[in-house]
């Protein structure tokens, strides 16, 4: 019976870490997500270790499943902020670079005076 409760508070855990990166992501905290990905994929191995579902009884199945479900909707959710935070991301890069070959480009002419007829 232990072993079912340890269970149950595996996935309560997992919920709860779940629930702490989606709000990190929602808000930006990209370094907070990250530090706390890592104790989230040490609950989410221990937890898959730790069971044989098809030995559990009914009713504990039955308490995990909506824990499950709203883990697996939050990391689909994390994904898409994620995507939409790499988008964001690509963006600077691509607007940086561009500025940069800017920059280089006046940087060689900057020393030559040009006339009108020089064009």
């Amino acid at each position: 019976m232990t072993i079912h409760v340890d269970l149950l508070q595996g996935y309560q855990q997992l919920l709860k870490l779940s629930n702490a990166m989606l709000a990190q992501a929602k808000e930006g905290q990209w370094d907070e997500l990250i530090a706390c990905e890592m104790t989230y994929l040490r609950n989410v191995e221990s937890v898959a270790r730790d069971q044989d579902t098809s030995a559990l009884p009914s009713g504990l199945r039955m308490q995990i499943r909506p824990m499950l479900k709203q883990v697996l909707d939050n990391e689909n959710e994390i994904k898409g902020l994620l995507a939409h935070r790499m988008d964001e991301l690509r963006a600077l890069v691509q607007t940086t670079s561009q500025q940069q070959k800017v920059t280089s480009a006046y940087g060689r002419i900057s020393n030559q005076v040009l006339y009108p007829g020089n064009l």
